[in-house]
This record gives C-alpha cells, sequence and structure tokens, in this order.
C-alpha cells in the first residue's frame, strides 16, 4: 500500500494552476493518474488533443468543466464524471468563475501518439502542435507543426 498527501507533492509545469502527478507517488503500474486545480481560463491540456492508446476518466470534485469534443460542447459538474475513449479529441477548460478540482485518471498507462491541435495565427486556423521545454527549463511551449510559431506558453 501506499498512502499520498496532495500537499507533499510538487506542481508540474502547464495550462492547470496545480497540476499534480500521482501515478509515480502512488506506484501505479498500468494506469496513470493526475490530480488538477484550474483556476478561471485554466485548462487540463495544451490544446484540443486525442491519446492514440488511451482512454481517460475525470472526476470533477469543485466547481464545473466545460469539455471541447468534436460534436458539441460538454459541461460537467462537481460529482459528475467524464470519460473519453481512445482516438477521442477532447479538451476540458474552467469558463467558470470558481475554480476547479478534478481527479484524472487513464488506461493504460502508455497513451501512445498524442495529436494536439491549437489555433496558429500564421497559419490561419487550427494545426497540429509539439511541445517543447524550453532550453532554460522555465516553460513547455507549443509549437505549430506546420509553421514553427509559439502558439502557447506555460510554465
Amino acid at each position: 500500500m501506499r498512502k499520498v498527501r496532495l500537499d507533499d507533492l510538487d506542481s508540474r509545469m502547464g495550462p492547470a494552476a496545480r497540476s499534480l502527478p500521482l501515478t509515480d507517488a502512488l506506484g501505479l503500474a498500468d494506469a496513470a493518474m493526475n490530480f488538477y486545480e484550474l483556476e478561471p481560463g485554466d485548462s487540463f491540456a495544451y490544446g484540443f488533443h486525442a491519446h492514440a492508446e488511451q482512454e481517460e476518466v475525470f472526476y470533477v470534485l469543485d466547481g464545473e468543466v466545460t469539455f471541447r469534443t468534436l460534436d458539441e460542447d460538454v459541461t460537467v459538474e462537481a460529482g459528475e464524471l467524464a470519460r473519453f475513449g481512445p482516438g477521442e479529441f477532447q479538451q476540458g477548460v474552467n469558463e467558470g468563475d470558481e475554480p476547479v478540482r478534478a481527479l484524472a485518471v487513464g488506461a493504460p498507462q502508455d497513451a501512445g501518439e498524442t495529436e494536439i491541435l491549437r489555433e496558429c495565427p500564421d497559419c490561419g486556423g487550427e494545426t497540429t502542435q509539439e511541445l517543447s521545454l524550453a532550453d532554460d527549463h522555465s516553460e513547455i511551449r507549443a509549437v505549430c507543426e506546420s509553421c514553427g510559431t509559439v502558439t502557447g506558453r506555460f510554465d
């Protein structure tokens, strides 16, 4: 058995105010798990994305999250869960005024190829993105694969 206190873990860089990787802390072998706190405007992910091999389940503890999908936007409130299958595009964003706390579980642990889409102002539309760590390790950048424009910076 492993027991973990969220307050003992360090948040990692990304699009959420607080993102705690629980997979290694709990010694998970077959699933990935993360805890998130989203301030208004924050997201779970770097963009609209799909994992080739992994399904994800989000459990909203507090607040409400709006998930963009290919079909429609879906609001998930505290006490509700949302499941996305492998290859299913989604992005959860806190579009409200209150903070969000949520738990995300993905299986299998290896998500496979992840395709990320973001708006590129230079290309004039949504393009595939690559994530890269700044040379000084101060931020993660989303970079358009078509033209090389940095479309997002996350610290």
